[in-house]
């Protein structure tokens, strides 16, 4: 399963990014580890780890403590090592897909509501981003776009963070 790991963080000097190695990692503790390490003195660190175009994990680490884990899929511990590993510690499901597709009495377009993939079932922390602007509504629905990418939906909420600048660079190296 190929995967891309992408640490963000923000210190007093504002969002870095940097990619994250996590193959050969032991336990969720040497994740933090490495998030940790990327930035030292970060405020806050995000992990966006992206595995086979399919699913996207974020792991919010707060001043270097507090780990809080959102996953677009729980499928994603059952079909790979790292999955098992980073979602090892997540309990409560999140939001079901399905409530954000269905149609509310002010919606009369229902083209506007996204398309959201049945199959798919998001776990852990949907709130883990909202103090920072993105809802879990919206985090919901950016994962259950049909034909979003889990490279789009880091793309666009590192957008919206502020940090998306960081994040192409380091993506282009």
């Amino acid at each position: 399963m190929s995967t891309f790991a992408a640490a963000v963080a923000r210190g007093k000097n504002g969002w870095t990014a940097t990619e994250l190695q996590l193959t050969g990692v032991a336990d969720l503790d040497e994740v933090v580890d490495r998030l940790r390490d990327a930035e030292p003195d970060a405020e806050l660190s995000l992990l966006f780890a992206e595995a086979d175009d399919q699913y996207l994990v974020i792991l919010r680490l707060d001043e270097g403590e507090d780990v809080r884990v959102f996953c677009s899929d729980s499928a994603f511990a059952d079909e790979s090592r790292l999955g098992a590993l980073l979602l090892a510690d997540v309990e409560t499901p999140a939001l079901e897909l399905d409530d954000l597709a269905a149609p509310s009495a002010d919606d009369d377009d229902e083209d506007d509501r996204p398309a959201a993939d049945p199959d798919a079932d998001p776990v852990g922390d949907v709130e883990l981003l909202a103090d920072l602007g993105v809802s879990s509504h919206r985090l919901l629905t950016l994962c259950g776009l049909e034909g979003m990418l889990p490279a789009d939906v880091t793309a666009e909420i590192c957008q919206q963070l502020g940090c998306g600048d960081e994040l192409e660079e380091l993506r282009e190296v």
